[in-house]
């Protein structure tokens, strides 16, 4: 989709700002923010570049950075830890064959840890893209990544 009618489809209101960066980002297909996104969207939204960039380097759900088509977030909150989310990703390091912050050479995965999921009941978690997965074990959690692999 055109940026020009990403950006049309929100109020000029700083208050869609998040929303505004998630449409541009998802519609890049290396999902990223690129410096021109965060130009568009300040200008559309009248509010300064530094503040859009603010908010981008504080949420780690933007990047500013080409990443993978999918992206894998693993909770490294203290109750995801406790419950074993370390060994997960392990896993899939060695499954992806990539480091934390990295992206596959075949640009299909890029592997993330995050502060909290908010699903601790359901710990240790992982999100893929947007669904979240609990009750991880390392073979749960290659077997997610082999799913997609396949295309399912």
């Amino acid at each position: 989709m055109e940026k020009k009618a990403i950006l049309e489809k929100f109020p000029r209101s700083p208050d869609v700002l998040l929303a505004l960066l998630h449409a541009l980002q998802r519609a890049n297909p290396q999902n990223y923010l690129t410096h021109e996104d965060l130009e568009l969207a300040a200008q559309y939204l009248g509010l300064p570049l530094s503040r859009v960039r603010d908010a981008v380097t504080f949420y780690t759900m933007f990047s500013l950075k080409p990443r993978g088509k999918h992206i894998i977030r693993v909770c490294a909150s203290p109750n995801c830890h406790l419950a074993g989310a370390w060994s997960v990703l392990e896993e899939l390091k060695g499954e992806l064959g990539i480091d934390v912050g990295e992206t596959t050479p075949d640009g299909l995965f890029t592997l993330e840890c995050t502060s909290c999921l908010g699903v601790c009941g359901v710990a240790p978690v992982m999100m893929v893209d947007e669904e979240v997965v609990g009750n991880l074990t390392p073979l749960r959690a290659r077997e997610v990544i082999r799913r997609i692999r396949e295309g399912g």
